[in-house]
């Protein structure tokens, strides 16, 4: 009964309500201009700025909370103090989310980010990390930096090295597609669709998608849930359409599946997964379209053919060190390579996952990038294969750290949420996101205006590549793939300083994997490399 009231007058309205029977009331009781008629104005002022509110497109809490949302903006006037401690706080953000947020809102809306009276950051403490800059700064000449993923397909992409990680629609808006498909067309960099597949939304703009395919198989599935091929392919092959990634686990709930309960399944939501509406959507926890590594290339082969010969991958969280190592295996075995590697950290955000998984399943992002990218050379595969990654990235600065560690380019999920409007209330999984990002209630997303959005979204993205180049030029090299791990620098707990490359093996030698004798490789690789098998996921005996 309260979601059917709530749908016909927003219990949000509660205060405009209010004001407008205040108003009226004071019609009533008018005596010259005593005491009814400076309410009847006090009451027509609120009203006349709620009625501003619903109807202004710049912030989407004012359009769904109209003159109450006034006093969240009312306190982050008062000092920078109350709003990075009270005002951008919740019960679960860190003093580093606030952080990242705050950077973001400045990026998106194209706000100044210089900082005065130095920095923030306790320098002297345990794991404080700096980049060395060079006597000789170089001059770039452009902040678009690029790579290209799959050289030797029918259809290379060359890629931004920073795009929009997997969000799928039905955790996001309608409007928040829009928005974030329409900055990635501006920017030319890719739009990852989530393994919600691709909706008509994601369409509207034309951005450049990367096709994510999950075990639900959703927009090429048969009705029992299993892979059809044709269906695929009349997707793939849509030119909005730039790779195709096999996605294998989540870093929020590695190896956990998941549901979308049948009452948020509708007909828009339905019709690009293929799914019937109103039906619960599962999401299982593993592939059936293959059971072996082997098979898994195989099939990966047979997704480039489908797509046309776009680039073809997969995507993963780290966990058990034998079955990546049974992937690696299967790829020199097969002589079938997949054209990139995704790997997701554990540390990455979801709507819905388990509080263990979210605190301790899966390994973490620089463990598990630095496991791909010593692999791949100890195989003498990584010129032919390329590495994303994802997992709280947000920053330049983040970006250029995982370039140093392995990477080729980044995805990030939560800084383009941010630039969309995102507080961090934690509603996700209720449908009562207050900017209107997560939610598929009609009138909440009407807040987020589409048009002013996609510019968020878009500067977000361009000003954070110029803080990059500026970050590269200091550092006196031409493109962030030549950052290494000597230019990174950590204070350890015994306030020691040490690049990245000291504390971390961060280059295996290229084909260390390939020799009989592996006494000289770490311990994962001396002990576990011998076990694997491309013939299957367990280890051997």
């Amino acid at each position: 009964m309260l979601h059917y009231l709530n749908s016909i007058y927003p219990i949000r309205y509660t205060v405009f309500g209010l004001c407008c029977m205040g108003l009226l009331l004071s019609i009533f009781t008018l005596v010259g201009f005593g005491v009814g008629a400076t309410a009847a104005l006090l009451f027509l002022a609120l009203i006349a700025l709620g009625v501003h509110d619903m109807c202004q497109t710049k912030r989407s809490i004012l359009r769904n909370y109209p003159i109450i949302g006034h006093i969240r903006f009312m306190l982050e006037y008062v000092r920078p103090e109350i709003r990075q401690y009270f005002i951008e706080s919740d019960s679960e953000a860190t003093p580093f989310s606030r952080a990242q947020r705050s950077l973001v809102f400045q990026r998106a809306k194209g706000d100044s980010d210089k900082r005065p009276f130095g920095t923030q950051l306790a320098v002297y403490t345990e794991g404080y990390e700096w980049m060395n800059h060079s006597i000789a700064p170089t001059q770039v000449a452009s902040h678009d930096f690029r790579v290209t993923i799959g050289e030797a397909t029918a259809q290379p992409y060359i890629a931004s090295v920073f795009n929009i990680s997997a969000m799928s629609f039905g955790a996001l808006s309608a409007n928040a597609i829009l928005a974030l498909n329409a900055g990635a067309k501006r920017g030319s960099f890719a739009h990852d669709t989530g393994e919600g597949s691709i909706s008509v939304h994601h369409r509207v703009h034309g951005g450049d998608l990367v096709w994510e395919i999950a075990s639900g198989y959703f927009g090429c599935r048969n009705e029992d849930g299993s892979f059809n091929a044709e269906k695929f392919t009349a997707n793939a092959c849509d030119p909005q359409v730039r790779m195709i990634e096999l996605k294998l686990s989540q870093g929020a709930k590695p190896g956990h599946g998941g549901m979308l309960p049948g009452a948020k399944v509708t007909p828009e939501i339905a019709a690009a997964r293929g799914v019937p509406v109103g039906m619960d959507c599962i999401s299982p926890a593993s592939h059936s379209a293959f059971k072996t590594p082997l098979e898994m290339m195989q099939f990966i082969a047979r997704l480039r053919e489908l797509s046309g010969g776009k680039p073809t991958g997969f995507k993963l969280c780290i966990g058990h060190p034998w079955e990546w190592f049974a992937m690696v295996k299967a790829m020199l075995a097969s002589g079938i390579t997949p054209d990139f590697i995704v790997v997701d950290g554990a540390e990455g955000g979801t709507g819905a996952a388990p509080l263990e998984f979210v605190d301790h399943v899966g390994a973490p992002l620089q463990e598990g990038l630095l496991l791909v990218h010593n692999t791949l050379r100890g195989a003498g595969l990584r010129e032919r294969i390329k590495i994303g990654c994802a997992g709280k990235v947000v920053s330049a600065f983040d970006i250029a750290r995982l370039m140093a560690l392995g990477a080729d380019w980044c995805n990030s999920a939560r800084g383009f949420m941010f630039a969309l409007g995102c507080l961090q209330a934690q509603t996700c999984h209720t449908g009562h996101c207050p900017t209107g990002v997560t939610t598929q209630d009609p009138l909440r997303q009407k807040s987020l205006v589409v048009p002013v959005k996609a510019d968020r979204v878009y500067n977000f993205h361009q000003q954070t590549l110029f803080a990059l180049k500026e970050m590269v030029q200091a550092i006196g090299v031409q493109h962030p793939r030549d950052i290494t791990a000597h230019h990174i620098v950590r204070r350890t707990a015994d306030h020691k300083v040490q690049s990245l490359a000291q504390l971390i093996l961060t280059q295996l030698p290229e084909g260390a994997l390939l020799q009989e004798d592996l006494s000289a490789l770490p311990l994962i690789y001396q002990h576990t490399w011998p076990r694997a098998s491309g013939d299957s996921f367990m280890l051997q005996s």
